[in-house]
């Protein structure tokens, strides 16, 4: 995108996904106008396809914050891996016990909790941990708009306390 400012570049690249939505909403919704019969059912199915974009689009933009922190996430077949300047560590998603978020320090961290592991300590703002949003998604029982309310307040400073997000049932043997 050459001759885009810094910024308007951050931007797009933030919430492409919901602009990506839009646009086909928008498709969708021209072509409902201008046809009949079968392509108009067509274009409203692209319509309905297009709003759900844009929904999870914009949830997924609310979801990332800024880029640059210490570290690099690395998401593979249900494993994350954070690689820190001073710390580090993976998780499989399965293993997974406890999801907490901690705005007490400076970047605010994701606390990835295990049975017999220390936890894994992921800046909100390292490189790739904005693919995360997917990975807590899959969760199950998981509410993604509490996870992108929380990060919200965060981010803007509003959360004085670490808070749980969500946490795996116990399932007792008898």
């Amino acid at each position: 995108m050459i001759g885009v400012r810094p910024q308007a570049r951050r931007a797009i690249t933030r919430w492409r996904e919901a602009l990506l939505g839009a646009l086909v909403a928008a498709v969708g919704l021209w072509w409902m106008l201008i046809s009949y019969g079968l392509v108009f059912w067509i274009s409203a199915v692209i319509l309905i396809a297009g709003l759900a974009m844009t929904i999870a689009g914009v949830q997924r933009g609310r979801f990332r914050t800024l880029a640059g922190g210490p570290g690099v996430v690395r998401i593979d077949e249900g494993q994350i891996g954070y690689f820190g300047p001073f710390t580090g560590g993976a998780v499989a998603l399965s293993e997974i016990t406890c999801l907490t978020l901690d705005p007490t320090v400076t970047p605010p961290l994701w606390k990835l909790s295990q049975i017999g592991q220390p936890d894994v300590l992921i800046p909100l703002n390292a490189e790739g941990a904005d693919g995360l949003f997917d990975v807590f998604a899959a969760l199950p029982g998981i509410s993604t708009s509490k996870l992108v309310a929380q990060v919200q307040r965060a981010v803007s400073g509003q959360q004085p306390a670490p808070v749980v997000i969500w946490q795996r049932r116990q399932r007792w043997l008898h």
